[in-house]
């Protein structure tokens, strides 16, 4: 099949150099300096509507030059300027301006403030320069789908309101003198600063999104999340990871707007800022060493919109969880890769989100949830397990409408499904993880109703013991080298697709593979074909279709290797998971801490992906993995176990603030490798 090139004009704005701050479900990007432009994805977005497309601080009509500055934690960035043309001339600034840019949730707040120690007061005009829009953030993915709208506003002194249907916003300038050209509005304050003083102005943007389906926590403590891990460690970079990425996971909490205490993480922004099943699962799932509140709210909120009936147009199936939830219907390019695709508001389009809802339900059991939440959520357990036995009866398939996602993977670009050669699949395709993903379900399903006196264990792991010997029979292949490992898939006919991918580290700990299968994935995973010594390479170097800067076929993403790691450790391989570790530290510091959706494969430097989301939550939740291995951490029933691998490179740590059941625990590993855990009744934490 040959590969399609995609259309210039849908390219996708590119992130990599913009400054994000965000509290869910509010985003705003700006370039470097702070100045936000009409440039792609630049602007103030709100629930998946952009409100806000410029706002450029000009002093005295000219913009200050940048000098530094950047992100403070999540929601906070700081900007600082000097205005050459203010206050005289000389080698020294005589202005100095800061502009620190605080977002909440529905809300944008600016403080600019300017100082100087000049004999004398300085007189300025500060302007602010604000275009107000009105554009979905699918259109601004793919420029050239629609135009974009300008709004109708109102002007009422230091006030502006626009914006109707999905976002309403409302402008507030104190002291500011206000014109309006009908496209830009601009805010004009007439300052002096005083001799070795500062004077400051603010303006704020409050947005409201009454019809979304999912909003934000505001100012709202609420369970999942809200105590921050305190991390100290020989290795610096772990502790410097952990703060921000913690800060970025907050950031990303959001509820349904129907049930606020169902709390879940949206998968990343700008693109994928609401409730994604599998993006949500596997980030709660990650994260389950620092409690399972947030698992706990992911399965409700998914399990609310769990399918009930056959629908091609959306995928809904029964007993299926769904992939995407929307306020409106969206029509984008496919992973930037040919053709175009709709997909309705609630979509179903996913393959393995069943499987992974029933996973993530076993094993916040296994960390502690309490047994009578995991009893009400037995019906959609049942419910999942009834979707498995009608589409796994051999290997569990793509299955809905052709109208969405090509791939129904977690790799769901067009182009992701490659054999050796780099010829693309024909599907509908059995992917290799899927398989591991549902021989997990079936047999942690049947732990689950065995114990919970409902019938059906014996079924389920029947089942599961006839979908392993499916497996090695039909998966297993020989790559050139001569080496084994498992096909990426099998594609509508039943032909192994033959490329080696990080797809099989997702095998690892699902019970699919024996013990020597899993020693030998584990050797493929650290061999320098898949690890880039930056992460897991999503396809091996040695591949046709490999392509460091692809989507899916050869670029690193960070919960790809995170879930890898987890893996590793689940198969009693930790110490094999120690390159795959440094990778993520190395990664980590290249970019600030904060993690990016992706990057490229080039093993040779660190180079970015450059239409990454950063934060994407399942990227951010790979600290619950690094933290788990290094301190050798198994959950079960009534049980946690500290039993670090021997021989880590990365020294000593102690980690507070993790979560036991209703525990708070300190896990403590010196630099013997021995390690230790303390736990903190929750009356007492």
């Amino acid at each position: 099949m040959p590969e399609t090139s995609p259309d210039p004009v849908s390219q996708h704005p590119w992130l990599h150099d913009l400054v994000t701050s965000l509290s869910a479900p509010t985003t705003v990007l700006s370039e470097a300096s702070g100045q936000i432009r009409e440039s792609g994805v630049q602007g103030v977005l709100h629930c998946d509507v952009q409100v806000l497309s410029s706002a450029v601080l000009l002093i005295d009509g000219e913009e200050p030059t940048p000098i530094g500055g950047g992100p403070v934690c999540a929601g906070v960035a700081r900007f600082v300027a000097v205005p050459r043309g203010l206050g005289g001339g000389g080698p020294d600034a005589a202005v100095r301006v800061d502009r620190t840019r605080t977002v909440g949730a529905g809300r944008l707040e600016e403080r600019v403030e300017l100082s100087s120690h000049r004999p004398r007061p300085v007189p300025a005009t500060v302007t602010l320069v604000v275009t107000p829009a009105r554009q979905r953030v699918e259109t601004i993915r793919s420029p050239g789908s629609q135009p974009p709208s300008t709004p109708e506003r109102s002007v009422d002194g230091s006030h502006v309101h626009w914006g109707a249907d999905e976002v309403v916003a409302d402008l507030d300038a104190p002291g500011a003198r206000i014109d309006d050209d009908g496209r830009a509005v601009r805010l004009h304050w007439t300052v002096e600063v005083p001799v070795g003083g500062t004077v400051g102005l603010t303006w704020r943007l409050s947005l409201e999104a009454p019809t979304a389906p999912v909003t934000g926590l505001g100012d709202r403590n609420v369970p999942a999340l809200h105590r921050e891990p305190q991390a100290r460690a020989d290795d610096r970079r772990l502790p410097a990871l952990i703060g921000t990425s913690w800060s970025d996971l907050q950031a990303l909490r959001m509820a349904p707007a129907d049930d606020p205490g169902a709390v879940f993480l949206g998968a990343g922004s700008p693109w994928y800022f609401t409730l994604f099943g599998r993006d949500s699962l596997w980030a709660a799932r990650l994260l389950l060493p620092f409690g399972t509140d947030l698992a706990e709210g992911t399965l409700r909120a998914l399990a609310a919109r769990q399918g009930t009936k056959t629908d091609a147009a959306t995928g809904e199936e029964p007993g299926k969880i769904l992939h995407e939830l929307r306020a409106t219907a969206t029509q984008h390019a496919q992973g930037g890769v040919g053709g175009g695709m709709s997909l309705p508001p609630l979509y179903y389009g996913t393959v393995d989100a069943t499987l992974l809802w029933i996973c993530l339900l076993h094993d916040s059991w296994r960390w502690g949830m309490p047994e009578d939440t995991v009893r009400s959520l037995l019906p959609a357990l049942e419910g999942a397990l009834g979707w498995l036995g009608d589409h796994g009866d051999e290997f569990v398939r793509y299955t809905g409408s052709g109208t969405g996602l090509a791939n129904q993977g977690w790799k769901d670009s067009a182009d992701a499904v490659r054999f050796a050669d780099g010829t693309i699949a024909d599907g509908p395709v059995a992917l290799c993880e899927v398989q591991g993903y549902a021989h997990e379900a079936a047999v942690h399903g049947a732990e689950l109703l065995d114990h919970f006196g409902r019938p059906g264990g014996v079924f389920w792991r029947d089942r599961a013991q006839r979908l392993a010997a499916r497996f090695r029979e039909s998966f297993w292949v020989t790559g050139a080298d001569g080496e084994r490992f498992p096909a990426l898939a099998l594609d509508g006919s039943g032909r192994p697709v033959d490329s080696l991918t990080s797809n099989i580290g997702h095998l690892l700990g699902t019970g699919l593979l024996s013990a020597a299968e899993s020693e030998q994935v584990a050797a493929l995973l650290s061999g320098p074909a898949l690890s880039s010594g930056y992460g897991l390479r999503t396809m091996a170097s040695t591949e046709g279709g490999y392509w460091p800067l692809s989507y899916h076929c050869g670029s690193v993403w960070a919960h790809d290797t995170a879930i890898a790691i987890h893996g590793l450790h689940r198969s009693g391989l930790g110490a094999s998971a120690f390159g795959l570790v440094e990778g993520l530290l190395r990664t980590a510091a290249e970019f600030g801490y904060r993690l990016p959706e992706l990057h490229s494969g080039e093993g040779r430097s660190l180079v970015p992906y450059p239409a990454a989301c950063r934060p994407q939550a399942w990227s951010a939740a790979a600290i619950g993995p690094l933290v788990q291995v290094l301190a050798g951490l198994s959950a079960d029933n009534g049980t946690l176990e500290c039993l670090p691998p021997e021989n880590s490179p990365f020294g000593a740590l102690r980690v507070s603030g993790l979560r036991f059941g209703p525990d708070e625990v300190t896990v403590t590993v010196d630099r013997e490798g021995r390690g230790r855990l303390s736990t903190t009744p929750p009356s007492l934490s």
